[in-house]
């Protein structure tokens, strides 16, 4: 170890235990990760084992005794066991013997790695690593870094402590980052502009990234800028989702000149005409995912922004294969506007109640649906919209239906119109209701006949 660097044992409370033995340290490991590395070297090349007929008993234990040392394992073996374990548990292996602590800093187990960070009242099961293990790790390991996420839960804390890490990445070029909240709102409650500078840190050294996910943050149309100007050549996915300090033109910015985009994730807020043609042009490369978060901005809100149906065929006749994903978390009177013209979406997931007539215009306006998700719709009955999807959406493979309600009888009718490309039908059993023609048993029945498989409805849980 380097003179000045903080040391292992202590970030870990390890010292005493290693002042006593390596031996206790070894029983410890044994403990807590024997299933882990019983996975690994099930996974592992297979070992040429020694014969034991010709050897005597006390040889035999001696074999045995040496296969079981910890400290004799493979190389490989010992780095699959580091790439499952979090910082805080990479350093307390690295206590165990020599031969780990070298592997602890082997350049590939630093290439992909995630930093787990929480506080303690918030419960969360995730452990934070002490401030100046993380610092010693970037000093030595900032150049192998390529793949890095952050993992915090939704205090304040966490979220700053992640900018902190952030602003110490002038040593690397990230191909991968990726800032994942568990729970809201983290990064939104961190000073924009501390935010905006531990980002620009990153972007700034990174030249080659391909994917920034960077959804639930405080960016804003400079930073896209920035990330545009330093990797317009490199970046293929972006994920931008709930980031209320992004314009539209921040997002055409970036389809404008990164071309070869193929995954992008926004709020409906962001989407335009002109960023779908952008999209659209000859010099861009065929979108392969087109992710769209519909969220209303304001309680009530019955505007949102109109897209030319033109602009939607340009989209698709440029990217024929392409998955238009919208998720909408809207209440009933805010879905008026939509689904009035033919729309190219492929997967649609509604987290609130949907009218009868908004799943009506899904029928005939979606012609390249391929799954449908709905939460909700109350007691009105979705018989003849059902009909007209499974007759209209000749692509639908998955359906999920909860806390609506079908008639047995419509229901098999519109697997009877699907078939067998109805890969998934997922229905609460809540949700069906017999009428005068099938039963709840002769509809699963019936059901399974067309669907080829045997299938029954979901139990509904009793909590």
């Amino acid at each position: 170890m380097d003179g000045g660097e903080y040391p292992l044992a202590a970030v870990t409370s390890f010292r005493s235990f290693r002042v006593n033995s390596n031996l206790e340290a070894s029983f410890r490991m044994k403990r807590n990760h024997l299933s882990l590395v019983n996975k690994v070297v099930q996974a592992s090349p297979p070992v040429k084992q020694p014969k034991l007929e010709s050897c005597s008993s006390f040889d035999q234990t001696h074999v045995y005794t040496v296969l079981l040392d910890w400290g004799s394992l493979p190389h490989h073996v010992v780095l699959r066991v580091f790439q499952y374990l979090p910082l805080i548990d990479r350093a307390r292996a690295s206590s165990v013997c020599r031969r780990w602590n070298e592997v602890f800093h082997v350049p590939d187990l630093w290439r992909k790695f995630e930093f787990e960070l929480n506080q303690s009242a918030t419960g969360s099961h995730l452990s934070s690593p002490h401030p100046d293990l993380i610092r010693q790790i970037i000093k030595k390991h900032a150049a192998h870094l390529q793949y890095v996420s952050f993992k915090v839960d939704g205090s304040t804390e966490s979220a700053e402590a992640a900018c902190d890490i952030l602003s110490q990445l002038v040593n690397c070029s990230l191909q991968t980052l990726g800032l994942i909240s568990t729970a809201k709102p983290s990064f939104m409650n961190v000073s924009k502009s501390h935010f905006v500078a531990a980002l620009t840190v990153v972007i700034v050294n990174s030249t080659s990234s391909s994917s920034i996910k960077i959804e639930d943050t405080p960016a804003d149309d400079p930073s896209l800028k920035i990330l545009v100007a330093n990797n317009s050549d490199t970046l293929r996915r972006l994920k931008m989702s709930s980031c209320p300090h992004v314009s539209s033109d921040g997002i055409l910015c970036v389809a404008d000149h990164c071309q070869g985009l193929r995954e992008l994730a926004l709020n409906y807020s962001m989407l335009s005409d002109a960023l779908l043609l952008a999209l659209s042009r000859e010099t861009h490369v065929s979108l392969e995912h087109l992710r769209i978060d519909v969220v209303s901005e304001n309680p009530g809100q019955v505007g949102f922004p109109s897209i030319e149906k033109q602009s939607w065929r340009a989209l698709t006749r440029r990217s024929p294969a392409v998955n238009v994903v919208l998720y909408f978390f809207l209440y009933e009177e805010e879905l008026e506007t939509f689904f009035r013209e033919d729309t190219p979406v492929t997967h649609l997931y509604f987290g609130r109640s949907v009218s009868r007539a908004v799943l009506g215009r899904i029928g005939l306006n979606c012609p390249r649906l391929i799954e449908l998700v709905v939460c909700a719709n109350g007691l009105q009955a979705l018989d003849n919209e059902l009909i007209c999807i499974g007759e209209h959406c000749h692509s639908l493979t998955a359906l999920g239906l909860s806390e609506c309600e079908v008639s047995c009888s419509a229901l098999i009718e519109f697997v009877r119109r699907c078939g067998r490309r109805l890969t998934q039908l997922s229905i609460t059993e809540d949700v069906l209701t017999p009428d005068g023609d099938y039963s709840l048993d002769e509809m699963h029945t019936e059901v399974s006949k067309h669907l080829g498989r045997i299938w029954f409805p979901d139990v509904t849980p009793l909590w």
